[in-house]
């Protein structure tokens, strides 16, 4: 059973933004297309933050969270989904994905 998952106000804002580009860039035609690939994201989250697919996050993505989650969504993306736990407890903080400039950091 899952511990107790909270989202920060970044991540909800982050989520919140990338579901106005995917619409807006069009990549998706309809804003419900758009909403089930946001849940897809929840939905790995909530079945996956408390088992062992979780890795440490170096020392330039602590700043994040101390865990990440790596999410395939598809073959050309990936997200990085960053969080802290204590106990049974989570903080899921940001996501950022292999488009980022950020991703050579993380390989």
């Amino acid at each position: 059973m899952v511990g107790e998952i909270n989202y920060s106000p970044l991540f909800v804002d982050e989520l919140d933004g990338l579901a106005q580009v995917l619409y807006q860039q069009k990549y998706f035609s309809f804003v419900e297309d758009v909403d089930v690939y946001i849940d897809k994201i929840y939905d790995f989250i909530e079945g996956n933050i408390e088992y062992p697919i979780t890795k440490n996050s170096s020392q330039n993505f602590k700043k994040y969270g101390k865990k990440f989650l790596r999410y395939k969504a598809n073959h050309q993306t990936s997200w990085y989904i960053f969080f802290d736990q204590k106990d049974n407890r989570f903080l899921v903080n940001h996501i950022l994905n292999n488009h980022s400039q950020d991703f050579p950091e993380l390989m």
